[in-house]
């Protein structure tokens, strides 16, 4: 009759157990196919006619602010179109001037100029064609004129790359831009940093550090950001609104944040998903500032380099010119084996940074130069997965 008991006990464990994981299953969506990762193919752009489309399709895989992806586009004529600033996805709490929003579309433009130039494209470029928009981060402003016209001309056969293995910044485009893992000890070679800062241009510099003491300082800015920034709930708010719990809200929206972006494994992933879908409650914003706090405590003690993005003024111009750089630089450095992570709160302008904004200044700017980027860089521990990316078709409009 024990053994009998005891049988009856095993059955009903397990069956809980099943049904455990059949409901995190369910709540996590982890039989759903993960289109939001389809722009990451490398034959994504292939389904489509239009070049400007293909080029367009890249453009999505580029690094940018709070991963919301802002970009719109009006298709013109038939070889040419315009950037804007998609005013429906801003992150105004965290990014008041809108000045972040405004280096994604330098981000995207590059990413558009090296997917032209691999498709045997000449990619025209005129940035703020209607002039530049105003200082403040208002939807309205952003949104008001077009960042830049882009015009398509086809290059002769003798000056495309038509037979040749694609530019190794061509195929850095299709790794992951953000590692936020910690990275190995290992220096940058002194060659590839002459490299890498060489990429600077007239108005925007990339300074790359190693020595310990800016290390050290580097990070305790970084480190302090963080502190300020998990401490107002109206920022954390608005992160909180822009994550994506499980397969199911990642396809639906496709931009936004996801637990893949703090370096957990696969499982891990699906599991979490699974258990915040359905008690909600264990996403507090209590433990998501203990996250990002840890996050970014462990990222700071595993750093072997910071890079800074300088630029002459804080013209839109500039931070535009400043995403065009920091993707030139992302895939240089991608193709070397090195990874980079923003830091972007102590360049943050909201009242509750403006110590912290200044003392980074002070230390590492000059006169009339505005600091755009701080950004991580080094050899990662381990790879991470790409994360969600818009279908291109969802940015265009004809």
């Amino acid at each position: 009759m024990a053994l009998i008991t005891r049988h009856k006990a095993v059955i009903a464990v397990l069956g809980i157990l099943v049904i455990g994981i059949f409901s995190l299953v369910m709540a996590d969506g982890a039989f759903l196919p993960k289109k939001y990762l389809e722009p990451w193919s490398g034959t994504y752009h292939t389904q489509f006619e239009d070049p400007r489309v293909q080029v367009l399709a890249h453009g999505v895989l580029a690094p940018n602010s709070h991963n919301l992806q802002s970009w719109r586009v009006v298709l013109e004529g038939n070889d040419s179109f315009l950037l804007y600033v998609d005013s429906d996805r801003l992150s105004p709490k965290a990014d008041p001037p809108g000045r972040q929003v405004t280096i994604s579309q330098g981000t995207f433009l590059e990413y558009v100029r090296i997917a032209g130039e691999e498709l045997g494209y000449e990619t025209g470029m005129q940035l703020f064609p209607e002039g530049e928009y105003g200082p403040d981060g208002t939807a309205a402003n952003l949104g008001s004129k077009p960042v830049a016209r882009v015009a398509l001309q086809k290059l002769r056969e003798n000056e495309t790359g038509a037979g040749t293995e694609n530019s190794p910044l061509y195929d850095a485009m299709f790794v992951p831009d953000t590692y936020r893992v910690p990275y190995k000890e290992t220096k940058l070679q002194a060659e590839d940093v002459e490299k890498l800062e060489a990429l600077s241009t007239e108005n925007v510099t990339i300074v790359i550090f190693q020595a310990p003491e800016d290390l050290e300082k580097l990070g305790d800015i970084a480190f302090r950001a963080a502190e300020v920034e998990a401490g107002l709930d109206r920022i954390q708010v608005e992160g909180s609104e822009l994550f994506r719990p499980n397969e199911w809200q990642k396809n639906e929206f496709r931009y936004g944040f996801t637990m893949e972006g703090q370096g957990l494994s696969p499982l891990k992933v699906h599991v979490l998903q699974g258990l915040v879908s359905l008690f909600p409650s264990m996403n507090s914003p209590e433990a998501s500032r203990d996250s990002f706090l840890s996050q970014t405590e462990s990222a700071v003690e595993n750093t072997p380099a910071y890079a800074l993005i300088i630029t002459k003024g804080n013209s839109r111009t500039a931070q535009v010119e400043s995403g065009i750089l920091y993707s030139r630089f992302l895939l240089t450095a991608a193709d070397m084996g090195y990874a980079m992570q923003p830091l972007s709160q102590a360049t943050e302008e909201y009242p509750e940074m403006a110590g912290l904004y200044k003392e980074i200044h002070e230390e590492y700017a000059g006169e009339n130069e505005t600091i755009q980027m701080l950004i991580r860089v080094g050899v990662p521990e381990k790879e991470v997965p790409p994360t969600m990316r818009l279908d291109v078709m969802d940015i265009i409009e004809v």
